[in-house]
């Protein structure tokens, strides 16, 4: 049943293929998860490479890899210089980043990620962190949530729904947020919405937006020159940041250019065009759906 499976890993292939993994290099899978990725990139690996699984959130732990070839790192990708510095690496061949939640997350409904059962408003990837789902909604102002419903989920009532939020201040589970902002929402677009809601909320508990842009700054510090980054995103949001950084090496999208008129970048796109799911794989995995996979080869990282 799909309610024992940790994670169902997105465009498996095409990721491994993106990577073009070389047997005796180094990688990271930065969103280890429930390992589906990193068991396929040890199948590619030789008895000399080596590779690290890093997940912010310790129940990850218990699908570490048996092998003496795979380090399992708890931590935030935020910090994957620190982390690699840490177990003596100095640079890797590849990283690849699967930014969308675990089945894991959604099917545990105590975690608080889904409105489709009533569960203490939590959200936190890292049971370790402080900050939750609660805080926010009970303790942030109301400027403030409408400016994260907007922003992060992309709800054009977000003022509204805010103003709500507040006024049926306690707020203590996620049936409690359901019953509050229902009234506001289209029923045809009801589920969708609360998932845009849901999203918006998880994002700013976890700050994922943040992690994401520190995690691309450091990808250029950490490859070898030729080496892969691969990123799968869920929503615009993150997409964009990753689409903008390969191109131009920025998250702005900010093109600088020599005096030939180049754009001046550390990256050769790999794919110009974003690969998603077939229909085979949307069937088999629905949560696919939105899965976005981009891949860039680092061409210089200018150390000295």
């Amino acid at each position: 049943m799909e309610q024992t499976v940790y994670h169902i890993p997105a465009l498996l292939d095409e990721s491994i293929q993106g990577l073009a993994i070389k047997p005796e290099g180094i990688y990271v899978d930065v969103t280890f998860g429930g390992g589906g990725h990193s068991r396929a990139i040890m199948e590619h690996l030789g008895p000399k490479g080596r590779l690290v699984g890093m997940d912010q959130d310790m129940d990850a732990c218990a699908n570490r890899l048996d092998d003496d070839r795979f380090t399992f790192a708890h931590g935030n990708f935020a910090y994957l210089k620190n982390f690699l510095r840490y177990y003596g690496i100095g640079a890797v061949d590849g990283i690849l980043a699967d930014l969308g939640v675990s089945f894991h997350h959604f099917d545990d409904v105590e975690r608080g990620f889904t409105f489709r059962a009533d569960a203490p408003l939590d959200m936190r990837m890292n049971r370790a962190a402080s900050f939750t789902a609660q805080e926010l909604l009970n303790n942030y102002p109301e400027e403030r949530i409408a400016e994260v419903l907007y922003l992060y989920g992309e709800l054009r009532q977000s003022r509204r729904l805010a103003a709500v939020i507040v006024k049926a201040r306690p707020l203590n589970s996620t049936g409690d947020l359901v019953n509050v902002v229902r009234p506001f929402l289209k029923s045809s677009q009801e589920k969708k919405e609360l998932s845009m809601l849901f999203q918006a909320l998880r994002i700013e508990v976890n700050g994922e937006l943040d992690a994401l842009r520190k995690l691309l700054s450091q990808s250029v510090e950490v490859l070898n020159p030729g080496g892969r980054l691969a990123i799968i995103t869920y929503h615009s949001l993150e997409d964009r940041l990753v689409k903008n950084f390969m191109r131009t090496g920025n998250v702005e999208g900010r093109q600088e250019k020599d005096f030939y008129g180049r754009v001046n970048t550390p990256w050769r796109v790999v794919n110009t065009k974003v690969i998603v799911p077939d229909d085979e794989e949307v069937a088999r995995n629905p949560r696919s759906r939105s899965a976005k996979l981009r891949v860039a080869e680092l061409i210089s990282n200018n150390k000295q």
